[in-house]
């Protein structure tokens, strides 16, 4: 696993926040985006994942990493993984590299989300995480998946992705969740960093929503529906 830590992340819609990225093995193989139309292969931050991947930059320590995450200031707002996934090899969470990371983030406002299957190991790291004020989000494939992570975890936040001419402030799931599209994507002048929804991990906190983008889009409607 190789981190990579960008201090000041000049993407628009991000804003100026620390972001990280995470090499590829840490994908879990049950995401149906992998290699399918996931956003992070594609463009600049494709680039920039591969380079990762291959060793070419970033942190050859998760305690290297940590290091500096405990380095921002206190009350940051930051996201980790525009690429890759929580630590740990393919499904499996490494619970011993999360708690070095949720220590780290201690006194941070650190959000992140994941594909990683929805085991009792898992779920138990996910939300000892959550607790502790990292917000980690489960990711839907669909509406009708939000709403069955909804329905089994109903204590952890969840967001899903929509289809990619999603341009609605707000939908629903086949059962009647509320999904509210991500802010940054309907708005110009909304930025996660002025947003900072995803790192809200209160229970009752809607579904956000995120509209499949980048060249691979046209894959992911398709998985999507």
């Amino acid at each position: 696993m190789k981190l990579h830590l960008t201090k000041k992340s000049g993407n628009a819609k991000t804003g100026p926040i620390p972001v990280s990225t995470t090499s590829d093995d840490t994908c879990p193989n049950v995401c149906p985006f992998k290699g399918s139309g996931c956003y992070a292969s594609y463009g600049p931050l494709g680039l920039h994942w591969s380079a990762l991947n291959a060793g070419e930059r970033g942190y050859d320590s998760i305690d290297a990493f940590c290091d500096d995450i405990a380095k921002l200031p206190a009350g940051q707002l930051w996201r980790h993984n525009q690429a890759g996934d929580l630590p740990g090899k393919g499904n499996r969470i490494n619970g011993k590299d999360l708690r070095k990371l949720v220590i780290a983030n201690a006194g941070r406002k650190g959000y992140t989300y994941t594909h990683k299957p929805t085991t009792p190991t898992n779920i138990a790291l996910i939300r000892a995480s959550n607790a502790a004020g990292f917000a980690i989000n489960l990711s839907a494939n669909n509406l009708t998946h939000a709403d069955t992570l909804a329905s089994d975890w109903p204590d952890l936040p969840v967001v899903t992705v929509l289809p990619s001419d999603t341009v609605a402030k707000s939908t629903r799931t086949p059962a009647g969740r509320k999904i509210v599209t991500c802010p940054a994507v309907l708005s110009d002048t909304v930025t996660c960093a002025s947003c900072g929804l995803c790192a809200i991990n209160k229970a009752g906190r809607a579904i956000i929503g995120f509209p499949a983008h980048g060249a691979g889009k046209g894959k992911v409607d398709v998985i999507v529906g």
